[in-house]
């Protein structure tokens, strides 16, 4: 196999591992399951991270949030839309607020499921 061959193959495969990671981790589906990252039957509570509330759409159930790492989503900080599980969370909130929340994978979406004030 040629050196140029083999730096295309492992170019392909370095190409297609970064994609996986990219969409990993930019809102889409972590896996096709639900339930706790580990697979167990019952999820444990989810930890709390560290956000900034960037915007509040009560119209639409969303809050964006920038956030620090998310443990039980295995999800580096970054700035995302979320969804809420309950509308009432929103009223506690506004842009600027720092906050503690927490979120869960709900099927395809990750949902904010607490959110509480930073302390």
């Amino acid at each position: 196999m040629t050196i140029t061959r083999k730096l295309l193959i492992a170019t392909t495969l370095w190409a297609g591992a970064f994609s996986a990671y990219a969409a990993s981790h930019a809102g889409a589906p972590l896996s096709s399951t639900t339930g706790s990252p580990k697979g167990s039957a019952t999820a444990a509570p989810a930890e709390l991270a560290d956000g900034e509330v960037r915007k509040v759409d009560k119209e639409n159930k969303k809050i964006t949030i920038k956030h620090g790492v998310i443990k039980s989503l295995d999800m580096p900080g970054m700035t995302m839309v979320f969804q809420v599980k309950d509308a009432a969370l929103l009223d506690k909130v506004k842009a600027g607020d720092k906050i503690r929340f927490s979120a869960e994978q709900a099927g395809t979406t990750i949902m904010v499921t607490d959110i509480q004030a930073a302390k």
